[in-house]
């Protein structure tokens, strides 16, 4: 496989995660697709992505969750440097090894100096959980 060459089992319209980090760096691949009013995050989930009981570790979708959601509000508000300052995530159910998980954006709202937004995470279409996020705007008054 290629840089380029995106797996079959990846949906259509989402392509390689081009912003990487130290902390993502052991989940990859990443997949995006970016809207007009969202950045979408995406796996195939692996056996790197599991707690001890083989489940989807809360803290993998935490912060994919941050991360969607930041990219989200800097896409929407043309924004750059946005700092997490409250995330909070409700876990609706269970991922597992093989399924597709998806972070979607779904709801944002920048005032003058914070950004509000939140997500849904599925796996293989069905809710699992979902975030919300306060950002705060370097630089920006109210």
């Amino acid at each position: 496989m290629t840089v380029i060459d995106i797996p079959a089992d990846v949906p259509a319209g989402f392509a390689r995660h081009p912003r990487r980090s130290p902390l993502t760096e052991p989940w990859e691949p990443i997949y995006f697709k970016a809207t007009p009013g969202a950045y979408i995050l995406g796996l195939l989930l692996a056996e790197a992505h599991t707690n001890s009981r083989g489940l989807i570790h809360g803290g993998l979708i935490a912060a994919l969750a941050d991360n969607a959601m930041g990219l989200s509000c800097s896409l929407k508000g043309n924004l750059s440097g946005i700092v997490t300052i409250n995330l909070s995530v409700d876990y609706l159910g269970s991922a597992k090894i093989g399924q597709w998980l998806e972070i979607d954006t779904n709801f944002m709202k920048i005032g003058g100096s914070i950004c509000f937004a939140q997500c849904l995470v599925s796996a293989d279409g069905e809710p699992c959980a979902r975030a919300n996020a306060t950002f705060k705007i370097p630089n920006r008054r109210p």
